[in-house]
């Protein structure tokens, strides 16, 4: 029996969201509890940063890879039997390199299960997105992406804050076998979910399977590829926050360590605060994700101008909480604007373009921060934000040759 909540609670008078929110977290936090300690072996094995680096690109090339066929393998099988699946490997890889740390094996077998982590991962991915609109009706699942948003930060802080707690005192190979226990969390807690209470999705007919018969579909909705290509230009120059964040502590702000972790826990709490507020929208519209793309990259530039790190701190809330919100509706636009049989392969490809902008706008904003210096880079990367989000407003303004809902009544 569904609770009667309020609407920004509308998601979680749902009995199976609840348990999939309370796993999510969990899991988060188990998660960056291992990227934290898998980092700082490598670092204190090698002393290089640059491996720490490598063993990150083996985490994320599988997503890049094999997002649409992770995708194509989404909208044919049921997204429940393949998380299963990859939640039950993650917890045997996360065991291994527990194992491995522990008995000091070289570096080489830690990077090959980084390596099948990711695999994991890539093929996961899909699934989960297309579980997540099935553990809640239609019409709450931007509410639930914005509570997802929430738990991702949260959890994000917890993890990362245990980590350097429990990895002091007792040692690293606890951390892999915490996160082991959050995969054993999220089966559970999939596995006493009330069947009945799932909201079906449609899945592709034979003739629609496989990733060029997504490509074909994406051809001809016009409004998909524009949300994809704005998202491009504001995750690469927009969302790497991490990179400015330390060009300018380093240099204009003149600020040290203790100023960049502190810009970086108010950059979570705008992370936080923007789940917030996108839970308050009843629907979270494509005009909606425009004007906070525009508000955005227009603080982006005006962060530039900062004097110090207060003033810079708090323009950064706000630019966090726009991003979240951004992500946010671009996700719930992505799933309720496709047909429900290709939703797996428009979510994978949405994943490779946001980890292909994150690997392309992260160097890049590091070289504008180096040459141009960082509070130009702010500027510039905020006026091309500006004009990416102005130019994706003109062609949305012409709809679609063909409804988006034509694949789901095929």
């Amino acid at each position: 029996m569904r609770r009667n909540l309020p609407p920004m609670l509308a998601a979680l008078a749902n009995r199976n969201y609840r348990l999939w929110a309370a796993a999510d977290l969990v899991s988060v936090s188990g998660g960056w509890m291992q990227v934290l300690g898998l980092n700082w072996v490598v670092l204190a094995r090698t002393g290089s940063a640059t491996s720490v680096g490598f063993s990150v690109l083996l985490s994320t090339l599988p997503a890049l890879i094999l997002g649409p066929w992770a995708g194509a393998l989404a909208d044919r099988l049921p997204p429940r039997r393949i998380i299963l699946a990859g939640e039950s490997l993650h917890l045997v890889t996360a065991v291994s390199l527990a194992l491995m740390v522990w008995a000091g094996l070289p570096l080489a077998g830690i990077y090959a299960l980084t390596a099948v982590g990711g695999l994991i991962g890539a093929l996961e991915g899909p699934a989960l997105g297309r579980f997540a609109g099935q553990v809640v009706p239609p019409a709450e699942l931007g509410n639930a992406l914005a509570w997802n948003s929430v738990t991702n930060s949260v959890g994000r802080v917890l993890g990362m804050s245990l980590a350097g707690v429990l990895a002091a005192v007792v040692g690293d190979p606890l951390l892999f076998l915490i996160n082991a226990a959050t995969f054993v969390v999220v089966i559970a807690a999939i596995l006493v979910m009330r069947p009945g209470e799932f909201h079906p999705l449609a899945i592709s007919p034979p003739e629609e399977t496989g990733v060029r018969a997504g490509l074909r579909y994406l051809r001809g909705r016009r409004a998909l590829v524009v949300l994809f290509a704005l998202g491009f230009v504001l995750s690469g120059l927009g969302r790497n926050y991490q990179v400015t964040m330390a060009a300018m502590t380093q240099g204009p702000l003149g600020g040290g360590a203790a100023a960049y972790g502190l810009l970086s826990a108010v950059f979570a709490v705008g992370t936080v605060v923007g789940g917030i507020i996108a839970a308050r929208f009843a629907e979270l519209t494509v005009p909606l994700l425009l004007g906070a793309a525009a508000v955005t990259s227009v603080l982006q530039a005006v962060s530039g101008f900062a004097p110090g790190v207060l003033s810079f701190a708090a323009v950064i809330v706000p630019i966090a909480a726009g991003a979240v919100l951004i992500d946010t509706a671009k996700s719930t636009r992505l799933q309720l604007d496709s047909a429900e049989g290709m939703r797996g392969r428009v979510l994978a490809i949405h994943g490779t373009i946001a980890a292909a902008a994150g690997a392309t706008g992260a160097p890049l904003l590091g070289w504008l921060c180096e040459f141009f210096g960082p509070r130009e880079a702010l500027v510039l990367a905020g006026v091309v934000t500006l004009l990416a989000t102005v130019f994706a407003a003109a062609a949305l303004r012409t709809p679609d040759d063909v409804p988006a809902v034509a694949m789901a009544e095929a």
